[in-house]
């Protein structure tokens, strides 16, 4: 039961991710195509860390208690709705009007997108039921805090980013 809730889990993420992609997708990779080398050794790899929750769970017989998946399936439901909502609140907002976006999800947390992720993937994590996954969770959180904060120079050039960054959080 734990390893088809954990494939039911990954394998939504994954169809919805395939939606967002071809309905609202992320401008920053609309013009970044990266060498097959450069997309293997910095993209494939890093992102294979993932796989050892699923090898973890499944090749050493994991069950989860159930109020251990409640809180897994809690955490991973509210990682989806701020990765997608905030997606497509940027794309459809900075089509509108360009700028900085300090409403919606976006008033309390300047990567409500990342935050959602931080939470999709520690929902993956508490499956394994292993350390080995939160290690490879907080390396990503260290990538995703140095996006954040250089998104964060970016938006500084606009007039308001202080105002604004003073009242929201980075996550």
């Amino acid at each position: 039961m734990t390893a088809c809730t954990y494939l039911a889990l990954h394998g939504t993420y994954s169809i919805l991710w395939l939606v967002k992609e071809s309905t609202f997708p992320d401008q920053r990779f609309a013009n970044e195509f990266p060498r097959a080398w450069v997309g293997w050794l910095f993209i494939f790899t890093p992102l294979a860390g993932y796989y050892l929750t699923p090898y973890l769970l499944i090749s050493n017989n994991v069950t989860v208690q159930p109020w251990l998946i409640c809180l897994a399936l809690s955490i991973y439901i509210i990682g989806i709705y701020l990765h997608y909502v905030s997606d497509a609140q940027k794309f459809y907002t900075l089509r509108l009007k360009k700028g900085l976006i300090t409403d919606g999800l976006f008033k309390y947390s300047r990567n409500p997108n990342y935050l959602g992720e931080i939470a999709i993937y520690m929902a993956f994590s508490i499956f394994s039921m292993h350390w080995v996954p939160f290690v490879v969770l907080a390396c990503w959180c260290c990538f995703f805090i140095r996006n954040m904060l250089r998104k964060d120079r970016s938006l500084s050039r606009y007039a308001e980013f202080e105002e604004y960054s003073k009242s929201s959080r980075l996550l």
